[in-house]
């Protein structure tokens, strides 16, 4: 029995997982997910890939507000930004492989210039200025009708890898997860780097981590451009994934979701925008489920609890602030931890 974890070296201590026994879970756990396209359900490959796509812009999120500490309200804008451009460069006839990169470096440059006022201010003044950054977004998803087709939307043309279209929750379901996959990877190895230990030095003492020589103006603006990537490739693959889309999805409540899942999963950590992801999908579904089955015996309840998702997101975060401000991720590693020193207590 494996009683704890014990490095002798620092590249053991710097190995993505801490164990062998880590290794064989990841390994099972990928190889199961997977295998769900062979036996999921239409309605929960649908929900899985919903999730995926949400996990890949959450990991953006939680690099620019967890690692680096600036917080950003304009996320659910840069999914419009990463979909709207995809749709654009699909009907101009550049292959997915090439359109969903371009995608999210058009985003990333775009969140370089929304990061710009996080060298001036912080806090709630940069929350207000990178509100405004969505506003002005959202205003030209709306009236831009030649690129973005206004209030009605734009169509997407399906993903395309010679010659193989990516139709249907399966098909989708592989793309999407093997994208986050990798971005879940790359944001997992970022903790390990230069850049990633700068983002993480400029979150707890800005001005410490200046005088250790961090560059503040590159680095702050990098955590915005790499958060900002990841949601222009989440939206890429969102407009992939419904085919058509409208500006109404990229409201402010896109934006309140991604910080409660970030909130709720917990700062700064893969897993923490994972569990957050899931989490905060699953929130309504639960609602929905109890609403209809609340409804054979109290018929006026579904009217009730059905538009309360906005209520339950507002009170997670209450409650995770207060009683559990390091998230699920945390409550997971005090459970990981009380296997590992079994049977001694913790």
């Amino acid at each position: 029995m494996r009683i704890g974890v014990f490095h002798e070296t620092f590249a053991s201590e710097e190995q993505l997982w801490d164990s062998s026994t880590a290794r064989r879970w990841m390994i099972a756990f990928t190889l199961a997910l997977f295998t769900l396209p062979l036996w999921g359900s239409d309605y929960v490959l649908a929900m899985a890939c919903i999730v995926g796509i949400h996990v890949i812009a959450t990991l953006g999120l939680n690099i620019t507000t967890g690692n680096t500490g600036l917080i950003s309200l304009s996320h659910g804008a840069f999914l419009g930004v990463g979909c709207y451009a995809v749709a654009w460069l699909a009907k101009q006839g550049v292959p997915f492989y090439v359109a969903l990169p371009a995608a999210g470096m058009l985003t990333a440059l775009l969140g370089v210039f929304v990061g710009l006022p996080s060298l001036r201010v912080k806090g709630l003044y940069l929350a207000i200025a990178t509100l405004a950054a969505h506003f002005i977004l959202s205003f030209i998803f709306r009236e831009w009708d030649s690129a973005t087709g206004g209030v009605a939307g734009t169509s997407i043309p399906r993903a395309n890898l010679f010659g193989f279209e990516f139709i249907g929750d399966r098909r989708n379901f592989l793309l999407i997860f093997v994208v986050a996959f990798v971005l879940a990877l790359a944001a997992r190895n970022l903790a390990r780097t230069y850049v990633g230990r700068a983002l993480v030095a400029v979150r707890d003492r800005d001005i410490s981590a200046e005088i250790l020589g961090v560059h503040l103006l590159r680095t702050k603006l990098l955590g915005f451009a790499i958060g900002a990537f990841y949601a222009g490739i989440a939206g890429g693959l969102l407009g992939y994934f419904y085919g058509a889309i409208t500006p109404e999805y990229f409201s402010l409540t896109l934006s309140i979701f991604y910080l409660a899942a970030v909130i709720v999963g917990g700062l700064g950590t893969v897993l923490g925008s994972i569990f957050g992801a899931l989490f905060m999908t699953f929130v309504p579904e639960i609602l929905r489920l109890v609403a209809h089955l609340s409804s054979q015996w109290f018929p006026g309840v579904a009217s009730l609890l059905l538009p309360m998702s906005q209520v339950v997101f507002g009170l997670l975060i209450i409650f995770f602030l207060v009683f559990e401000p390091h998230g699920l991720a945390s409550i997971w590693s005090r459970v990981r931890r009380t296997f590992h020193l079994w049977p001694f207590r913790t």
